[in-house]
């Protein structure tokens, strides 16, 4: 039987958590950026690999979202191994992985192979299973009642998208293609080598007693909370996901922007996005997370049919792009503010694993549905954002079903 007292389990009077707390969530954060920034390393030249390789929009479509599906599936036993091994070894293991493949793509994006290409693409999509390692990690270092700012804060790793939007075109501008991608590997390393230097697992974390990995995952399956906020999270972080990685070919395809200023603008989108998730948890703390989930939803439906009627000045359509940024950035949070909540303390990490699968599947499948209905003749994505407006009301219903949506968590009242 563990020693540890229930003050210290709870993390509401132990010392050590306390002063452990914000070094290891900005060290966790930075590590997910890198990570994100890798893993998205694909989309921002998806145009130079179109044209190099002469693809048209579904096959574009395919080898954007290809690291999204991996990084979406492996996040699963990955949330779980992080219950089992800590946040500490995870994150040194994916992110020692994740280096060396980021080369592989560099090299084999020279060679005009789109079947190889989409192959590295997709061993690449271990990157994206950071943020499966994250969640329990940071969630295990704070009290029940700031849990929703710790995901938020971390989810702001997410910025990885948009540096990588922003800094990936420019980079190969500068120092070329090849020398891109070996740069971005080393600074991969480097967070590696830190993460085993630097980083500690919570108190809480060490006192579990570690169980097998395939029951745990198989028990949270069985848990309908699990699946109701999985529906939700891939609406909200789906959409992100795919809009981050899709938006440069969008923006090229309907308003004919070149690789650097459709980066800018998705780097843009990816940042109001990243600054609002942190917001969104802390919103969850106070106010309650089906509040936070509910406006999310509600903005991004209404927002996506306005952009599904393709406004023609930037004037319009940049504003409503970054809105929807906002409301997607505050539904992220909202709902992972929620898991702490609504799941059992002892299936967090691997329910969250499972959630955040479901969130990177959620980004996978939009760019291949935009890219199949995608009209040539009018530039035009009408089918693929209404879409996605009809799936964030089904979510705003669902919302209404989740348990401890409420200000305060029924489990904290006396």
């Amino acid at each position: 039987m563990s020693s540890t007292s229930p003050a210290k389990a709870s993390g509401s009077t132990d010392p050590e958590l306390r002063a452990g707390q914000l070094r290891n969530l900005i060290l966790a954060t930075l590590a997910s950026t890198v990570g994100f920034w890798a893993w998205t390393i694909v989309g921002p030249l998806s145009r130079r690999y179109a044209q190099a390789m002469e693809l048209d929009a579904t096959q574009t479509a395919i080898l954007v979202a290809m690291p999204i599906l991996v990084g979406s599936v492996f996040r699963v036993p990955v949330g779980a191994l992080t219950d089992r091994y800590g946040g500490r070894v995870m994150f040194t293991v994916i992110l020692g992985m994740t280096a060396p493949l980021v080369l592989v793509i560099g090299v084999v994006g020279q060679l005009n192979s789109f079947g190889l290409l989409v192959a590295a693409a997709f061993f690449l999509g271990i990157a994206g299973t950071v943020f499966a390692i994250g969640i329990p990690f940071c969630s295990a270092w704070y009290e029940s009642h700031r849990k929703g700012f710790a995901t938020g804060v971390f989810g702001a790793g997410m910025i990885g998208t948009a540096v990588s939007a922003f800094l990936t075109p420019r980079l190969v501008a500068g120092i070329g293609y090849l020398g891109t991608h070996i740069t971005v590997a080393v600074l991969v390393a480097l967070m590696a080598l830190v993460c085993w230097l630097l980083l500690r697992d919570s108190p809480v974390q060490a006192a579990k007693t570690p169980e097998p990995v395939l029951p745990k995952i198989s028990h949270a399956f069985t848990l309908t909370v699990t699946w109701q906020l999985c529906f939700l999270y891939a609406v909200v972080f789906g959409a992100f996901v795919a809009f981050s990685n899709y938006l440069p070919t969008y923006l090229d395809n309907v308003y004919g922007f070149d690789a650097t200023a459709a980066g800018t603008r998705t780097a843009g989108f990816a940042l109001a996005a990243v600054i609002a998730r942190p917001i969104g948890g802390i919103l969850a703390d106070r106010i309650g997370p089906r509040a936070v989930t509910v406006a999310s939803l509600s903005g991004t439906a209404v927002l996506a049919m306005i952009v599904a009627f393709q406004p023609g000045q930037e004037r319009v359509y940049g504003p409503v792009f970054l809105l929807m940024a906002l409301f997607l950035g505050l539904g992220t949070g909202g709902v992972f503010g929620w898991v702490g909540r609504a799941a059992p303390a002892k299936d967090v990490g691997t329910i969250g694993g499972i959630i955040a699968a479901a969130g990177g599947l959620g980004g996978y499948f939009p760019p291949l549905v935009m890219g199949a209905t995608y009209n040539p003749e009018n530039s035009s994505y009408f089918v693929g954002l209404t879409l996605l407006a009809g799936f964030a009301v089904l979510s705003l219903l669902l919302s209404f079903t989740v348990r401890n949506g409420g200000r305060t968590d029924s489990r904290d009242r006396p």
